[in-house]
């Protein structure tokens, strides 16, 4: 069963940093889809079981950017 989870994401102002975002999210084992607007800073991501927002934040900064 799937689980879908949103978060916000700080500092993204343009088409790279969503892939930037969406590819770090990817990574992560268990991810099924990544969706992120950019407007709002809302990334909404499937996946395979709960994900551990420690691990979120993780790869969120390693893109450069903040989770809130």
């Amino acid at each position: 069963m799937s689980e879908t989870t949103t978060w916000h994401v700080t500092g993204m102002t343009c088409a790279h940093c969503v892939s930037s975002v969406t590819e770090e999210i990817g990574e992560i084992d268990g991810v099924q889809d990544v969706q992120v607007v950019l407007d709002s800073g809302e990334v909404t991501v499937t996946s395979t079981g709960p994900l551990d927002r420690a691990t979120v934040a993780a790869a969120v900064e390693e893109a450069g950017y903040g989770l809130t």
